[in-house]
């Protein structure tokens, strides 16, 4: 499989060049084993959103790194930060290739530490745009072993297409035909840590997920099969934060087809029959709760049209 990167964003400022860094949804995620050095076996159903964070980068004299929106102050610029490490690595990775500075700008428009892949997704963008920026003859293997090595969930993110993930996340299979699916997004307001979800989890071997069979179906076709699987992660995640299941409740009461927590939270998502119920439905909760991250948009399947601003 080889990779389909996301592709350059349009409306950049003039000399930058912009990269979508979307959020990134498990609609079903199966634990089922754990290796021997610690980490996890899965199986899940990845797509993506059409709303996310964005990544800019204009050549300048010397390497910088900001940040700015509406969750910029959680968030690390030094090497804490995927999108730094990815940038050193690339550097390690291509040598004098790679050798002129750039300004890299975050707009960090997701919550953090919320199970939809933010700083994957934005390690992943800052790999392709890079790539682009720098203007290297990067093969997709180099990306992806590169990807690999800032996290399980990075390459899958280098995609930005629905995927069968399996085993860490390296084994990707493409998924066609799928329709965008109008979804709602909620966050309580509060982090969840990984590690600490897993560490919560009691069964860490469990049935992977039934064939896939809605291959070019419709969105009731979809739902159907959703409702056979599971996210293995939504009860430890609960036992550790109960307002999830108030999030849950919140997006069954608004309509959701299937309302379900992806990744290891704490962030839910909705899917909803069309894009003005999703949207009604959004604007009621962030009236409730106006602490609230709350979001309508729609995954998609098809890769953005690239542009040079």
């Amino acid at each position: 499989m080889s990779t389909v990167l996301p592709g350059i964003e349009k409306n950049v400022m003039p000399g930058r060049l912009g990269w979508a860094a979307p959020a990134k949804i498990n609609l079903a995620l199966h634990v089922t084993g754990r290796r021997a050095d610690g980490y996890h076996l899965l199986e899940s159903l990845v797509v993506f959103t059409r709303y996310g964070d964005r990544l800019q980068a204009k050549a300048t004299g010397a390497d910088s790194f900001s940040v700015s929106g509406p969750f910029a102050p959680s968030l690390p610029c030094d090497r804490g930060n995927l999108v730094v490490r990815a940038r050193d690595l690339m550097r390690r990775r291509f040598g004098a290739e790679a050798a002129a500075p750039v300004a890299l700008h975050l707009e960090k428009n997701l919550p953090i530490a919320s199970g939809i892949g933010g700083g994957s997704s934005d390690a992943a963008a800052a790999l392709g745009l890079l790539a682009r920026f720098w203007d290297l003859k990067a093969a997709s293997a180099s990306l992806s072993e590169i990807a690999l090595e800032l996290g399980a969930d990075v390459p899958m993110c280098l995609y930005g297409t629905p995927l069968l993930a399996r085993g860490i996340g390296a084994n990707l299979e493409p998924l066609d035909g799928l329709p965008a699916l109008p979804v709602v997004l909620v966050n309580p307001g509060l982090p969840l840590a990984t590690p600490a979800v897993f560490a919560a989890l009691l069964n860490r071997k469990n049935p992977p997920l039934p064939p896939f069979r809605a291959h070019g179906g419709n969105l009731a076709e979809i739902v159907d099969w959703l409702k056979t699987t599971r996210n293995d992660l939504e009860a430890p995640a609960l036992s550790l934060m109960p307002e999830i299941g108030g999030v849950l409740s919140r997006l069954r009461a608004e309509g959701a087809r299937l309302a379900r927590m992806s990744g290891s939270g704490a962030t839910c998502i909705g899917i909803f029959s069309c894009t003005d119920e999703a949207e009604r439905a959004a604007a009621t909760i962030a009236g409730k709760h106006p602490d609230w991250f709350v979001r309508a948009t729609s995954t998609t399947m098809s890769v953005p049209e690239t542009h040079h601003a």
